[in-house]
């Protein structure tokens, strides 16, 4: 395996509601545990707060952990620091979501996609560099003028091609995708897509691809991890997931998705949406997260919260009413 974590807790400190109070402890996720091989994609989906971005953000060691522990290519990096992180890091890199706000408007795209080749000492040889940039900006298909334009220059698609060459310039073993189609045209969402896809059949790169669509995670998904309020609910195969959801709440999800004929659509009849919202971070009621919305639920639910347990060959959840 190429990335393994093992139940993950993350709790933040929230906001005194006085001076005078005690901080309001935030539990985002909670024993979380997930694997990635190498060369694969793992979808994880899940609803907005659901903990996606968090999870993210923990596995590449910038949100600080409360449990648990991470393990990156045979190696613990749960409590690495310094040197030792800066340089494990060069085999992790993040697409980030918002392809405007993450690029440096001052800079030209040459100067961006180099910047973690010099961030790591590797910029000394200018003309390595520049031949380095080059490749990058023909594998992600940006025309050859791109170089010295500024990211106003392009579109929102062409932006997050920037985006996916300053991730890959470093040839990581693993890269998170945080939503990196969410603020894209429909469109646009295909192509970028097909980008991750082909590089990656290229590259062998590994991806975390984090997304609250379940139609684009099919696409390019091998395997698919459903969060819930900051727990693994399910996860197994994608094709294994899709055709026989084992949670309630992945049925509601894959039930929610489009179909795309009229008459199917119409068939099918509305999609049954969960009732109420999703529990607060910092609800620690006791039982599954899921309870006050399980058209399933049993009186087990609300007082013992499910393991995650394998149900088929690699597919797990944890729902008592799936035994």
């Amino acid at each position: 395996m190429l990335l393994e974590v093992e139940g993950l807790s993350v709790v933040i400190e929230g906001r005194r509601r006085h001076p005078f109070a005690p901080r309001a402890m935030a539990r985002i996720l909670r024993d979380v545990s997930l694997h990635v091989a190498a060369g694969e994609t793992l979808g994880l989906v899940g609803e907005s707060g659901s903990g996606k971005t968090t999870l993210g953000r923990a596995i590449l060691r910038r949100l600080p952990i409360t449990t648990g522990r991470i393990s990156f290519q045979g190696e613990d990096i749960t409590h690495l620091e310094g040197e030792a992180l800066r340089q494990r890091r060069r085999h992790m890199q993040m697409i980030f979501q918002d392809p405007y706000a993450s690029l440096n408007p001052r800079r030209t795209v040459a100067e961006i996609i180099a910047e973690p080749l010099r961030a790591h000492g590797l910029g000394a040889d200018r003309a390595a560099v520049a031949a380095r940039v080059a490749e990058l900006i023909a594998l992600v298909g940006l025309p050859v003028d791109a170089a010295t334009r500024h990211p106003h220059a392009f579109s929102g698609g062409q932006r997050q091609r920037v985006g996916i060459a300053r991730a890959l310039a470093m040839n990581p073993a693993l890269v998170v995708a945080d939503e990196p189609v969410s603020a894209l045209d429909v469109s646009i969402r295909a192509q970028v897509i097909n980008l991750m896809a082909e590089t990656q059949a290229r590259l062998g790169v590994a991806f975390l691809f984090i997304a609250h669509d379940l139609a684009v995670v099919r696409h390019i998904s091998h395997r698919i991890a459903i969060l819930y309020a900051g727990t693994i609910v399910e996860s197994g195969p994608r094709d294994a997931v899709f055709r026989t959801p084992r949670h309630p709440y992945t049925r509601a999800l894959i039930a929610a998705v489009p179909i795309p004929d009229p008459r199917a659509e119409r068939a099918r009849g509305p999609a049954a949406v969960p009732a109420g919202e999703a529990p607060s971070p910092s609800d620690e009621t006791p039982g599954c997260r899921y309870a006050s919305r399980c058209p399933l639920v049993m009186a087990r639910c609300r007082t013992e919260a499910p393991p995650l347990r394998a149900t088929a060959q690699n597919h797990s959840v944890a729902c008592w009413a799936a035994d």
